[in-house]
Formats: C-alpha cells, sequence, structure tokens
C-alpha cells in the first residue's frame, strides 16, 4: 500500500521535474557564479521576435476582434438587414431581460454545457490516458478514433437525422419526439464527434509526466488506480483546465446539431442561446436583437473562461511538463 508520505514525496518530485528542477551541481554552481555575457544572454533566452505573432494577430483582429465590435454596435441598434441601422440606445438589452424565452434558452444553454462536461471529459481523460500508454495497436487505434472529428457538424447532423428517424432508422422509436431524448441526442452527437479533440489534448498531456513518479510508486507499492489517482490525474489538472474552457466555449456556441435535428423543438425544449439567436435574426430579421445575444454569449464565454483559469490557478502556472 503507498503511504500518503510516499505520494507527497512522489508529486514533490514531479512538480521539481516538471518544473524543470534539478539538484545543484558542481557545472551549475561555476555557471551560476560566471557573470552571463550579453549574448549568452540572448542565447539562453530564446525568444522569438514580436514581428512573428504579426500574422496571428492580424488574422485574429481581422476575423474574431471587428466582427464582435460590429456586433456590440448592431446590439444598440434596430436592423432588418436592409437599410441603415438605426440607433435605438438599450431596447434590446431590455428586451434581453424581460424575454422569457431568453431565460429558459439560458437554462438549457447551461444545462446542455455540464451535461456535455460531464460525458466528454470523463471518457476522454481515460481514453487520453490509455492512448499515451504502450499498447499494441494503440495508434492505429487513435487514428481511427480520431475521423469523427475530422467530419463537418453538418454531415454528422445530418447522418444520425437518418439514422433516428423512427420510420427508416436503427431506432423505431421518436427519439427526437420527446424533450429529454432530443436532449441527450444532442449531447451525444457532440460528445462522439468532439470527444476524440479532448483525447488527444489528454494524450498529449499524460505523455508529458515524468515516468519517474510511475516508477517510485510502483516500487511503493502503489497499482494502476492508485497511480492514475494520486499521480496522473493532479499532473493533468491543467490539462483539463484548457480541454473544460474549450468544450465550455464550443457548447456556448453549439449550433449546427441543434439546427439540423431538433429546431429548437420539440417545441421549444431544444432551443438553446445560438439557436435563439438564429430565430431572431434569420427568422424574425431583427438582427439588433440577435446581436445582443450574440454579444451576451461573447460576454459569458469570456467571463467562464476567465473564472475557470483564476479558479484553477492556470494563470499562474510555470510549468510546462505538468500536462500540458
Amino acid at each position: 500500500m503507498l503511504s500518503w508520505f510516499s505520494i507527497s514525496t512522489v508529486y514533490a518530485l514531479g512538480s521539481r521535474i516538471a518544473r524543470g528542477s534539478t539538484y545543484p551541481t558542481a557545472g551549475s554552481v561555476a555557471a551560476a557564479s560566471t557573470p552571463p555575457t550579453k549574448s549568452s544572454k540572448s542565447s539562453a533566452v530564446g525568444r522569438p521576435h514580436a514581428a512573428w505573432a504579426l500574422p496571428g494577430v492580424l488574422f485574429f483582429a481581422f476575423f474574431a476582434v471587428v466582427p464582435m465590435g460590429l456586433a456590440f454596435y448592431l446590439s444598440f441598434t434596430s436592423w432588418d438587414g436592409l437599410g441603415d441601422p438605426r440607433p435605438v440606445g438599450l431596447d434590446n438589452w431590455r428586451k434581453l431581460i424581460d424575454d422569457d424565452r431568453m431565460v429558459q434558452s439560458l437554462w438549457l444553454t447551461v444545462l446542455l454545457t455540464a451535461a456535455s462536461w460531464v460525458f466528454q471529459t470523463v471518457i476522454a481523460l481515460l481514453l487520453g490516458v490509455w492512448a499515451a500508454g504502450r499498447q499494441r495497436n494503440r495508434a492505429v487505434l487513435s487514428a481511427i478514433f480520431f475521423v469523427p472529428f475530422l467530419l463537418s457538424s453538418t454531415a454528422i447532423a445530418l447522418l444520425f437525422y437518418a439514422l433516428l428517424d423512427p420510420n427508416f432508422g436503427i431506432i423505431r422509436e421518436n427519439i427526437l419526439g420527446s424533450s429529454s431524448g432530443a436532449f441527450l441526442a444532442i449531447v451525444f452527437i457532440g460528445g462522439w464527434q468532439f470527444i476524440p479533440f479532448h483525447t488527444l489534448i489528454y494524450q498529449g498531456g499524460a505523455r508529458q509526466i515524468p515516468e519517474v513518479l510511475y516508477q517510485a510508486a510502483a516500487i511503493d507499492g502503489a497499482g494502476r488506480y492508485r497511480q492514475f489517482f494520486s499521480i496522473t490525474l493532479p499532473q493533468l489538472r491543467h490539462t483539463v483546465t484548457t480541454s473544460t474552457v474549450l468544450l465550455v466555449v464550443g457548447s456556448l456556441t453549439y449550433f449546427e446539431t441543434v439546427l439540423i435535428l431538433t429546431k429548437g423543438g420539440p417545441g421549444t425544449d431544444t432551443a438553446i442561446l445560438p439557436y435563439l439567436m438564429y430565430e431572431a435574426g434569420f427568422k424574425s430579421y431583427d438582427f439588433g436583437y440577435a446581436s445582443a445575444i450574440a454579444s451576451f454569449l461573447v460576454v459569458a464565454a469570456t467571463g467562464l473562461s476567465l473564472i475557470l483559469v483564476r479558479l484553477t490557478g492556470f494563470g499562474s502556472m510555470r510549468s510546462t511538463r505538468e500536462g500540458m
């Protein structure tokens, strides 16, 4: 049985290794006592020039910042897609607060995000840790399992729409006709598509865990389950944060599957916020109100991401090997 002292020792050793910490040697002491020259400073830092970030910054500004700014501007206007937008002040935001469908859509979006996180995180974490090992045919199976992520969301939604058809599908029940069935179908289809992506994240994180931690734990008599909960999970805590942020943002913008599979139904039981935005903009031609919903989604996704980073300590991470 692995004692708690041994676990803490192993974990402390892993933290030192992950941070790149080593015990001082004679060479390192001598190197530390020698004042670095200007050339050695630049070579030791090895930072690329800021100009290398310019293409990425321009791309993000043109395809993300500018559209978000335009959407935020339109949220204070009334516009049907033709003519010039007419300023209306905070009318769209007041409508957003007073809209009963907005409250229902917000609750459905939160519920979808929570269910998707539980479903995708548990399976992706286990598969990622397994795929990081040395099992036979592991690489081939991992490549095959990654195929669903390469397909478009529209194609996947059409495929499952045909499979779930009560007349011609493989299941002769009207699953999409019930509230719980339609909601669970959306959660399952989203997981089927995106679990491979999160599995790849966890696979990369698990491969960065120093092997010496498992060797020390095995010497102390720890089995696979104890190693998983005492070494693997703590070392993957920042990887879990990364995966969670991507999953939360993806769930808040989930749209194609709902549009093709349920169209917000039955009734309005699967009308999440992105679908409500679609209805306001492209069915009611109220692009001002649709822009207010879009701006709310941006603020909510950004706020949740910052909260997750702050609560998990991800922002203060200095390691490059603790599951990252």
